[in-house]
């Protein structure tokens, strides 16, 4: 049953990302989590990490977020866990650019009055740019 409520998480934080739903997308992380985004981005705390969310929003126009797949390792006793979700984002900015990242989240989860939640979530990059692919991968291996 665990493993659905991660299932659910991850897809109510990208649903919430599609509508812009700060209130939806808050509640999906512990008070004391942490986002990390890789060159030294790093927030700590719920509140922090909101505002940073909506800060970054400002951005854009639209975003379509998706999880393309994911897995989760629970310790049900301890009420934590790990896990990795595939997302794929095609995003218009409001400057009128369109594109597209393609990344993972390495995920750390922790159970709060019975509620799974997000304890940590860091994105690794592995595209983005053009919709036509036609920008590096930062993770090409030849």
């Amino acid at each position: 049953m665990s493993r659905i409520a991660i299932t659910d998480l991850t897809h109510r934080y990208a649903d919430a990302v599609v509508h812009r739903d700060a209130d939806q997308w808050a509640a999906t992380w512990a008070p004391d989590a942490v986002w990390e985004l890789g060159k030294g981005r790093r927030v700590e705390g719920r509140d922090a990490i909101l505002d940073l969310w909506n800060s970054a929003m400002d951005g854009f126009k639209a975003v379509v977020q998706n999880v393309v797949n994911s897995t989760a390792s629970l310790d049900e006793d301890a009420g934590s866990g790990s896990g990795r979700s595939y997302i794929m984002e095609h995003w218009w900015r409001a400057d009128g650019s369109t594109g597209i990242l393609l990344a993972y989240y390495d995920d750390l989860y922790t159970r709060v009055d019975g509620e799974w939640l997000f304890a940590s979530r860091e994105l690794v990059i592995q595209y983005g740019g053009p919709q036509d692919l036609s920008a590096p991968f930062q993770n090409a291996w030849a």
